[in-house]
């Protein structure tokens, strides 16, 4: 089967960035898909770096999450979607992968004569599929869109949607360091878009009332509201150490980590990460916090971290309960006391479970496999309903439940 991946170009698509989670699935679905056997083909910007064939749509990724607020970033997505529409229409593709831009789908921008697979990335008030639209959104599909939730708990959120179907993320288990006896040191690590939704003023807190050294990571998006609220993280900081152009060898934990662990301070800010140095971080941490404030539909940090062999501390909001298995590979609690209690039982966790966990449920493969199963079933109904509409038999919808 041959797969066309819409990417998306706020970011390129490679697998050595920071805080690119779109991007990085989709580097991954290409990975799996490919690894299966199957033609990967990926309409991305000329700066991305992936296993498939790259049709390259325009020069150069924005650089950064935008929201297309300029004429010149407009442009550009209108460009990268007729050069993707093109490829599309060559003949060799079988099923079209996207990521996001519904609304040029449905405004007729985008509209190549095969189904289209669309996965949803963010909660429903944030997507152009509102509830109230559900209905219409199912009526107008020509062509066909069959969309993906990332998780049971967002895929509630877009309740009365048609055509629907969870696939989680993947990750290459083997890109993440994991020994069965890891050399722990005593810190807490949290990593993360610095935002108010993402709760690190709370892992400040669990730190402060366990005594505990903590280690945040993440990147501050130049938006009012993340900038507001790292202003006003900065009293709570002990130590602001720019690491990120340190790179990452065989001395990098005597070099890098050790002496940060060793200084007095307390709470570090390290700025953003580069997948390499998250290795690192996620592998000698006691245990991962993630006390997001918000529904979260996934959370990559979660498997990254359990694939390393560290637990993680979380709050029972969105998809945590289906992802962490509390008491196994971390704790789910409810509140900021239960995960304050929480650090003091971590060593109960066995880090060969966390690592087991992602092996059989958030692998490459897992995900690639699901999607490969889902392109199949949409290529098989609309083979039949060609032959119906031929023969003057009625269409009749993909059965989700035979899925």
């Amino acid at each position: 089967m041959t797969v066309l991946q819409v990417a998306t170009i706020d970011k390129p698509i490679r697998p050595d960035l920071g805080y690119s989670p779109i991007e990085t699935v989709i580097y991954n679905i290409d990975k799996g898909l490919r690894s299966l056997g199957h033609k990967s083909v990926v309409a991305c910007p000329a700066d991305s770096c992936i296993t498939g064939e790259q049709y390259v749509t325009v020069r150069q990724s924005f650089g950064d999450y935008v929201c297309e607020s300029t004429m010149e970033q407009k442009i550009a997505v209108k460009i990268h979607l007729l050069k993707a529409l093109e490829r599309a229409r060559r003949g060799d593709i079988d099923v079209i992968q996207m990521h996001g831009w519904l609304d040029y789908i449905y405004s007729g921008v985008f509209n190549p004569d095969l189904p289209i697979v669309m996965t949803l990335h963010v909660p429903a008030k944030d997507c152009c599929v509102r509830k109230d639209r559900h209905q219409s959104l199912n009526i107008m599909q020509n062509p066909s869109v069959y969309f993906v939730a990332i998780s049971e708990y967002q895929k509630r959120q877009y309740n009365g949607l048609a055509n629907i179907k969870t696939i989680y993320h993947g990750i290459e288990i083997q890109d993440w360091f994991f020994k069965e006896k890891p050399a722990k040191s005593d810190y807490l690590f949290t990593i993360g878009r610095i935002t108010r939704v993402k709760g690190q003023d709370k892992a400040i807190e669990v730190a402060k009332k366990t005594g505990t050294k903590l280690i945040i990571a993440g990147c501050v998006q130049d938006k009012p509201a993340d900038l507001e609220f790292f202003k006003g993280l900065k009293h709570s900081i002990d130590l602001f150490a720019d690491i990120s152009k340190h790179p990452v060898d065989k001395d990098y934990y005597e070099e890098v980590i050790k002496p940060l662990l060793a200084c007095d301070k307390q709470i570090i800010y390290i700025g953003e990460l580069t997948k390499e140095q998250k290795k690192q971080w996620y592998r000698h941490a006691r245990a991962t916090l993630f006390p997001a404030q918000w529904g979260e539909p996934f959370g990559l940090v979660l498997i990254e971290s359990m694939a390393c062999g560290t637990p993680i501390l979380a709050f029972k909001k969105g998809a945590v309960p289906e992802i962490v298995v509390n008491g196994k590979t971390g704790f789910v609690v409810d509140s900021l006391d239960g995960m304050i209690r929480a650090v003091g039982h971590i060593n109960s966790i066995d880090p060969r479970e966390c690592q087991r966990h992602v092996q059989n449920r958030f692998s490459v493969t897992c995900m690639a496999r699901k999607y490969s199963e889902l392109y199949q079933q949409i290529v098989d109904s609309h083979k039949i309903s060609d032959n119906r509409l031929s023969t003057g038999y009625l269409y009749r919808p993909l059965d989700h439940d035979a899925l």
